[in-house]
């Protein structure tokens, strides 16, 4: 916390339709500090000026920076006085919400935290892309400040300039009201236990080694690296997604994941190291509210990982979970020297999973073939670009291998060039459930959706591996 926090509290939002196509007329006014940037803006001290929707409570929302995760931009949208946003402390700063469409505004409240703003602008914007100014503040004293507005946009900015203290910039709340309706309130779910988990397990087995990768390099066989396939059988060069449904032999436990995922071969003294367990192939929540995961659109491929990656990108990349391991060694960017005998080299990285809700495949100009359309969370939420939370794919794979490493080696390049690829091949009624039940319901989920410490809860597929109910 930033010095003494205020006891100031905004009056509960009074929501309300005006008759279509009425707007109130504005009076302007310029008070001590205070610049008014437009005849459209009224500043006051206290948050009463208006009384229609409040539309901005659990939008989405971005920043240009956050002090941390847990003090990220979505805070200040959830209507909780005891969370707040907290920007790096420079002056340049902005904090941005998405209100999903474009709306007749009103009214913007900012309720400031010790550390305030003392010059900034609010803007608004139909694209994202172009601004108009309805507000300037200079010399502002923080507080509650609520600006009266009479505009329309979809998206609500404040742009920081100059900081009140020696921190950053931290607000409360931000709360965007005008016309339209509220956002519906979404109740949290009422279970008994303790949330520690949000996941599921996908184990699969080695299936073959190719030179080639549908993604990457469609069509094109024996043109990449030799890779490491595990799940459908048939994948080659020439995979695309409905392939997986068509040839649904899979090395997977769940039967209903046709799913393809790849990785460039691990070799020892030259020759391929073959994955003697099943793999573990985590579906979880990559964002705080694990209730707002959906499941894997049926067709979307993506690439996590890039080949390419320096040591350090490999190190602080936001896939990196613990990097190269065996023994009693973890988070190692390098494939160690020497393995205690008997251990296995493991690596676990974790895949964006926020996707931009259009797009199943990479942009095959792009770099790896990464593309645009998958990203990962920001400070705990999708960023307003990729706004679909999907589960995040987080693959542990070992290799037996132990001993003296010095003849090992990844095919693809350097230890930091690892990488793996996904085609979703899941049968889309069983995924869902199992996003349902284990992910959205704060479970911890063998590969049949069952949580051993849980029993109480139930299962999605039956010993069989048949949906229940």
């Amino acid at each position: 916390m930033h010095g003494t926090t205020r006891t100031t509290t905004l009056s509960p939002p009074r929501h309300g339709r005006r008759r279509a196509g009425t707007r109130r007329r504005r009076i302007a006014a310029t008070m001590t500090g205070v610049l008014v940037a437009s005849t459209s803006v009224v500043v006051t001290t206290s948050a009463t000026a208006a009384q229609d929707t409040l539309l901005s409570q659990g939008a989405l929302t971005a920043a240009s920076s956050s002090e941390s995760g847990g003090l990220g931009p979505r805070f200040a949208v959830d209507g909780d006085r005891s969370t707040r946003w907290a920007s790096q402390p420079s002056d340049d700063q902005w904090i941005r919400v998405d209100l999903g469409e474009a709306h007749d505004l009103d009214r913007v409240v900012l309720d400031w935290e010790a550390a305030y703003g003392k010059d900034f602008t609010l803007q608004v914007s139909s694209d994202g892309q172009s601004w108009s100014t309805v507000a300037t503040v200079t010399d502002g004293a923080g507080g509650v400040q609520s600006f009266d507005v009479d505009t329309t946009g979809r998206y609500v900015q404040l742009v920081a300039t100059e900081r009140g203290t020696q921190y950053g910039y931290s607000l409360f709340e931000l709360q965007v009201f005008g016309d339209g309706d509220a956002p519906d309130p979404e109740e949290p779910p009422e279970w008994d236990d303790e949330v520690t988990h949000h996941e599921f397990q996908a184990n699969c087995s080695f299936s073959h080694f190719l030179p080639d990768d549908p993604i990457v390099l469609p069509g094109q066989p024996g043109r990449s690296h030799l890779h490491t396939f595990v799940g459908n059988r048939v994948t080659d060069a020439f995979t695309v997604p409905e392939d997986l449904f068509e040839n649904t032999d899979s090395t997977c436990t769940v039967p209903q994941d046709h799913s393809s995922y790849w990785f460039p071969a691990i070799e020892k003294n030259g020759v391929p190291i073959e994955p003697d367990i099943p793999m573990t192939i985590y579906y979880k929540s990559g964002i705080d509210d694990y209730t707002k995961v959906k499941p894997f659109p049926p067709g979307l491929r993506f690439v996590a990982g890039d080949m390419m990656a320096t040591y350090d990108e490999f190190r602080t990349a936001p896939g990196a979970v613990e990097g190269w391991e065996c023994g009693d060694i973890s988070k190692s960017w390098d494939i160690p020297a020497h393995c205690p005998e008997g251990t296995q080299l493991n690596i676990r990285y974790q895949a964006p999973s926020c996707w931009d809700g259009m797009h199943l495949s990479p942009d095959a100009s792009a770099h790896m073939g990464h593309g645009a359309h998958m990203a990962y969370p920001v400070d705990g939420q999708c960023p307003m670009t990729h706004p679909i939370a999907v589960p995040m794919i987080e693959f542990k794979i070992a290799w037996p291998v132990s001993g003296d490493m010095s003849d090992v080696r990844l095919v693809s390049g350097s230890d930091q060039s690892w990488h793996y690829d996904f085609i979703n091949g899941w049968e889309p009624g069983v995924l869902e459930r199992l996003v349902e039940h284990c992910i959205n319901g704060g479970l911890q989920c063998n590969p049949r959706g069952y949580d051993l410490y849980k029993p109480h809860r139930g299962t999605v597929l039956d010993e069989n591996y048949q949906l229940v109910g």
